[in-house]
């Protein structure tokens, strides 16, 4: 049975936000690049085996390999090499603020690439969403000022996040061309894995390995949870309800990223914080409600407005 649309929704936003956390745990001897590399290697092995345990049809045309390819460097290479770059200067909570911003790339590159527009809704309640999580990490954002390094970090971040966007695009593609999502993941992620790989001959780092609990448990968590089956639920979903409503769960995800630094990290709550939280809470029903959903959530605001204050 396929899985309920809603699910793969709480999938994505519930492993992708602890995946910034788990990046800054990768970050120590071995090159961010070879990481990565090691990442989607193990990731792709994962797939191809599950391709071949399954007898999924494997063998596509060069043209279709050249699209596996392009999605492949946008969505499981470059961008990502990025993000680890970008974690040395930021914390894993304000990149995964930069990274919500692909809900606007999406809506954008969606206009550009396939001529779609989106519903009022669906822009609104992402620009809500996006002021939010302003107003959440609105003390990190301040120190963007005088902090020349997390500048670079967000100028980083912002390109990964751009990349990224590209890569949905090329997913949804991909889709529409009729091209499977696993056995394209799993072509995709092998191709990243090698270009990655490469750069890092390139740049003449080491292919070492950090042979502690922290560096293994956050490099499997990553390959399987964070991109099989996250990537898996988050591709599919977008192939169902498109790329701007997909990618607001980018969006979401950053509040599991809050929740993982005040546990942490020692983030503290603030009242803006919170207000920021019940907008993103706001802009997520917005933009994922149908529009009957959406009229019956009108009826009872105004019922709630024009209900008659009880007497004390």
């Amino acid at each position: 049975m396929l899985m309920h649309t809603a699910t793969l929704y709480l999938t994505t936003v519930l492993i992708w936000g602890s995946t910034f956390f788990a990046i800054r745990l990768q970050l120590g001897e071995v090159a961010p690049e070879v990481s990565v590399a090691y990442r989607f290697a193990i990731a792709a092995l994962i797939l191809l085996v599950w391709c071949a345990v399954k007898k999924l049809p494997m063998r596509f045309s060069l043209s279709q390999h050249l699209w596996m390819f392009a999605q492949g460097l946008t969505l499981f290479g470059f961008n990502y090499m990025l993000v680890y770059w970008a974690s040395a200067d930021l914390t894993s909570g304000l990149i995964a603020v930069v990274f919500s911003t692909i809900v606007l790339m999406n809506i954008v590159n969606g206009m550009l690439f396939f001529g779609k527009r989106s519903d009022r809704s669906v822009l609104f309640g992402a620009l809500i969403g996006l002021v939010g999580i302003s107003l959440v990490f609105k003390p990190e954002l301040a120190k963007l000022n005088s902090d020349s390094h997390a500048l670079t970090g967000l100028l980083l971040s912002l390109l990964g996040t751009f990349i990224a966007s590209l890569g949905n695009m090329l997913s949804a593609r991909n889709q529409q061309a009729k091209l499977p999502v696993v056995q394209t993941s799993a072509y995709g992620m092998a191709y990243g894995a090698v270009a990655l790989a490469a750069i890092a001959v390139y740049q003449g780092a080491t292919f070492s390995y950090e042979a502690t609990w922290q560096y293994t448990g956050s490099l499997l968590y990553l390959a399987l949870f964070g991109t099989v089956i996250a990537f898996g639920s988050f591709l599919t979903m977008l192939g169902r309800i498109g790329a701007d409503k997909a990618a607001y769960c980018m969006v979401l995800f950053p509040l599991v990223a809050l929740g993982l630094s005040t546990l942490f990290e020692g983030y503290r709550w603030s009242s803006e914080a919170l207000m920021g939280m019940a907008l993103v809470v706001l802009g997520n029903v917005l933009i994922v409600a149908t529009p009957k959903q959406l009229a019956r959530l009108r009826q009872w605001l105004q019922l709630q407005v024009n209900k008659p204050a009880k007497s004390a």
